[in-house]
């Protein structure tokens, strides 16, 4: 098996005492083509995905565009069995969708939307029927334009979002919300959709955000957010007290690592896709729970213990299958089968890991 190796920073002098040690690179499998679309139906850039009990599997992509080539409304849910074969399309046309972000499977397999044009997180029954909206749209009689970054930033408003980007769920059914690109905190309301707090501003102390970009819940009921312009995941409990951070910095990038598109990131032009900046983050379910985190450059999936221990990491930027383009949401209905969304590749990847016993969360 090849192993990914501290060796170069050694020799440079540069690997800090307390490094990890070498990290496993995961054998796996990869299917780019499990989803079988229709001949009159194309996926854009895809950012969410997410799988329910039954094993269907959930694409939210920025397809079935419309308006002009800047600001189209471009957000489309789809379904498909647990083979790939295409059931249907969910809330084609709906006010709420705009710019797909994220969808998750909550309780009792509803399934949730997280549209950062629309500044709306909006929950689905099974059957596919609206059942709770969160957020507002801006009215479309006003003059509806993109929030804008400001310094200081603007005041948050209970219950609106700025651009927000992820939903999970903690054990009493608690919904949290990250939000986002522009209010850079976690939004909680109780399981009835009632407003309860949120934490978070933008900024690098513990407890603060730089683009809280996706957000999962173990079975403790603690909550991890993918801090992603800092570089680290931050752990609170449920009621927002920090708990711990974590940071895949150390895991070496190989000396042949190139971005999936656009130069070699610098904290100067693009701190969130420098290596180990969390784009997604999904936890598995069971009781040897593990998590898997994606970044941008060198374009790898992370397996990690929840105290933050990596495990291994698998794959790298590029096109073909096995290799990634921007991983924006990642599913993992269990520790060895994960569905990955790419945002440059326009497509869902089915992976299937094969780790040895060393890399299992039941060691």
């Amino acid at each position: 098996m090849k192993r990914s190796s501290i060796a170069l920073l050694l020799m440079l002098g540069a690997a800090p005492a307390f490094a990890q040690q070498p990290v496993p690179d995961i054998r796996f499998d990869a299917n780019a083509e499990f989803l079988k679309l229709p001949a009159d139906l194309y996926l854009g850039e895809v950012g969410g995905v997410a799988v329910n009990s039954k094993g269907h599997v959930f694409v939210f992509s920025r397809g079935n565009a419309t308006g002009p080539a800047f600001g189209a409304a471009a957000a489309q849910l789809l379904e498909f069995d647990k083979d790939g074969k295409f059931i249907r399309e969910i809330g084609r046309n709906l006010y709420a969708f705009s710019y797909a972000h994220t969808v998750r499977i909550g309780p009792d397999d509803n399934i949730w939307t997280v549209d950062k044009g629309s500044d709306m997180v909006v929950r689905f029954n099974p059957e596919g029927r609206v059942s709770m909206v969160f957020g507002r749209k801006k009215e479309a009689s006003d003059e509806a334009v993109p929030w804008t970054r400001v310094t200081p930033p603007r005041p948050h408003v209970d219950g609106n979002f700025r651009q927000p980007t992820d939903v999970t769920w903690d054990t009493q059914g608690n919904i949290f919300i990250s939000d986002g690109y522009i209010n850079s905190r976690v939004a909680k309301y109780d399981k009835n959709g009632d407003w309860v707090k949120s934490w978070g501003e933008k900024g690098t102390r513990p407890g603060e955000f730089d683009t809280p970009h996706s957000i999962a819940a173990d079975a403790r009921g603690n909550i991890y957010v993918a801090d992603r312009g800092n570089r680290r995941i931050q752990v609170f409990d449920p009621d927002g007290k920090f708990l711990r951070e974590m940071k895949v910095t150390d895991v070496p990038v190989p000396p042949d690592a190139h971005p999936a598109i656009g130069n070699r990131p610098t904290a100067e032009t693009a701190a969130t896709q420098l290596p180990g900046a969390p784009w997604a983050l999904c936890i598995t379910p069971g009781s040897n729970q593990v998590l898997y985190a994606s970044d941008a450059y060198p374009g790898r999936l992370y397996k990690m213990t929840l105290d933050g221990k990596v495990l291994g990491v698998l794959g790298k930027a590029g096109k073909q299958p096995k290799q990634f383009g921007w991983i924006h949401e990642i599913a993992c209905p269990s520790e060895n089968e994960l569905y990955v969304a790419e945002v440059l590749n326009w497509r869902v990847q089915k992976l299937t890991l094969h780790p040895d016993a060393r890399q299992t969360a039941s060691r």
